[in-house]
């Protein structure tokens, strides 16, 4: 179990309340695609990947990159049973996507330099400090199911 001090939870919400769904999620996984290409295997449905422009213009990466940080948002709201919340999510990862759970980390990495630049010098080391141990919460819950 993971312990989260007041003001480490106070960041989170803080960051969380101003993260726009519709923006950060597309540009993270718009950013996984192009910065780690061999992660398009995953995405076989979703048409044109062939460069930046297109994986930027797709409307399914778009898609999935918001629904993905809807799913972040239930970390959110179960700071005390992350584990359990993704517990679903990372067995159908495990059993039926067959996703490399590397990708989780490397998703999360996007995701902090996607908001990072949105939030410019208010994304403080000590306000990433705080978001990168929650997305490490979240990566290692949706790989739980994986050992």
């Amino acid at each position: 179990m993971v312990e989260w001090s007041d003001s480490e939870r106070k960041t989170i919400a803080s960051v969380w309340g101003k993260i726009n769904v519709g923006e950060i999620g597309p540009q993270s996984l718009a950013r996984l695609l192009i910065v780690y290409p061999w992660t398009q295997r995953y995405f076989g449905t979703f048409g044109d990947l062939s460069n930046a422009a297109a994986i930027q213009g797709n409307p399914k990466v778009a898609a999935h990159g918001k629904t993905v940080l809807n799913a972040l948002d239930k970390a959110v709201k179960n700071l005390d049973n992350i584990k359990a919340t993704y517990a679903q999510l990372s067995l159908l990862h495990f059993e039926k996507l067959n996703v490399d759970p590397g990708n989780f980390k490397l998703l999360a990495n996007c995701l902090t330099i996607v908001a990072a630049t949105a939030f410019g010098p208010a994304f403080t080391p000590a306000v990433q400090a705080t978001w990168q141990k929650l997305l490490s919460v979240v990566v290692s819950a949706l790989s739980s199911r994986y050992y």
